[in-house]
């Protein structure tokens, strides 16, 4: 499609001018994969499945498939929404007017030239690329398929050539999962200088998970994590460059640690270090729609030391029957739900973290199955 135009001088357009806003990232999108992790063209497509969910990525020929450089650009839109939706903005629409400078110095860009060009660059490829997947389709129908814009445009000044405005329309997808609750989370700023496409997923993944899972964290499997990135390379390569990244371990808010244990596959241990402050961590879980009832919970007995009753790792036989008993639910996000619960409520730790799990997804389940795919 022809994404410039000249715009007329009469023409009125409300452009978003928002540069300081906090930074919102659209939660299903953060752990599965959406986006290729290499700057250089992905020709080659996605396709992921894991526990009755799955995500197909077809890339353009001609612009190759949405990166999650692209993705900033999905971050600051989802930022935008969630603005309007805090202020009370009735009718949030989704397609959003900007200047591109102030996109740029939203998501930590330069603003010269080139990088104007690579913001259309991005755009494109946002529009091009296709995804499927049966997250949240449509009621009635197997799967959704969008793109994540439906179309973009550059307003440009007849007579100097330079861009007097820009806008993007929103996949209603994108739209609907952002503002539904608990669609978003908050994100350190510092993530737009985290240079590497591995590094920037990695972040997101533990943003994801470890945000809500307390001192202990969240531990997750090499194979696991492989499968969840989309990499093109072999899981060899994957194992290698994710042990060069917990050696270093640079990301900001984000402690990584590797664990071998015996017999089993290697994991990365990840537990935030809580620089985004707790009012940030909390603000966007999903909301509970009634309150829990009030309960005695029993008390570690006479000098059981405390460690027993923090441990929150599940073993393989809960999670194997939490799948079979309530399938179509993120075991993952769930636990970060329920260990930030137990953050909050240190009284209310359970005597049997694995039986007191189970019956908190058994009950999440009995309340929210509506919101599963048909």
């Amino acid at each position: 499609m022809n994404t410039r135009r000249y715009i007329d001088s009469q023409f009125d357009l409300f452009i978003l001018s928002l540069t300081e806003f906090k930074l919102r990232d659209s939660r299903e999108t953060m752990e599965r994969p959406f986006f290729s992790l290499a700057k250089r063209k992905r020709l080659k497509p996605i396709e992921y499945e894991s526990d009755d969910v799955w995500v197909k990525v077809e890339p353009h020929q001609n612009y190759g498939m949405a990166t999650i450089w692209d993705a900033d650009i999905l971050i600051w839109a989802a930022s935008a929404l969630i603005d309007m939706k805090n202020r009370g903005v009735n009718d949030i629409p989704n397609e959003l007017h900007f200047q591109p400078y102030d996109l740029l110095k939203s998501i930590k860009r330069s603003t010269g030239g080139e990088h104007y060009k690579r913001l259309r660059e991005s755009l494109s490829r946002l529009r091009s690329t296709n995804i499927r997947t049966n997250i949240r389709a449509p009621k009635g129908k197997r799967f959704a398929e969008f793109s994540w814009i439906s179309e973009w445009t550059d307003l440009v000044d007849e007579k100097t050539g330079e861009s007097r405005g820009m806008s993007i329309v929103l996949s209603q997808w994108f739209v609907q999962g952002v503002l539904q609750n608990g669609g978003v989370l908050a994100i350190d700023p510092e993530y737009f200088s985290i240079t590497g496409g591995r590094e920037r997923w990695l972040y997101r993944v533990a943003r994801k998970h470890a945000g809500g899972a307390g001192a202990d964290g969240f531990a997750i499997t090499l194979p696991t994590l492989y499968e969840k990135s989309g990499a093109e390379g072999p899981y060899r390569r994957f194992k290698f460059e994710l042990q060069k990244l917990v050696k270093q371990n640079s990301l900001p808010s984000v402690d990584l640690q590797w664990e071998e244990p015996e017999g089993k596959e290697p994991r990365i241990r990840m537990t935030m270090r809580r620089a985004l402050g707790a009012e940030e961590l909390v603000e966007e879980k999903p909301k509970r729609t009634r309150k829990a009832r009030p309960k005695t919970k029993p008390k570690p007995p006479p000098g059981e030391p405390m460690a027993l009753f923090l441990r929150r790792d599940l073993d393989d036989q809960t999670i194997a029957r939490i799948r079979k008993d309530f399938p179509g639910w993120d075991i993952y996000a769930l636990k970060a739900e329920y260990d930030s619960w137990l953050d909050a409520h240190p009284d209310k730790r359970p005597n049997d973290y694995q039986k007191a799990f189970y019956g908190f997804v058994r009950q999440y389940h009995a309340r929210e199955k509506h919101s599963l795919r048909g």
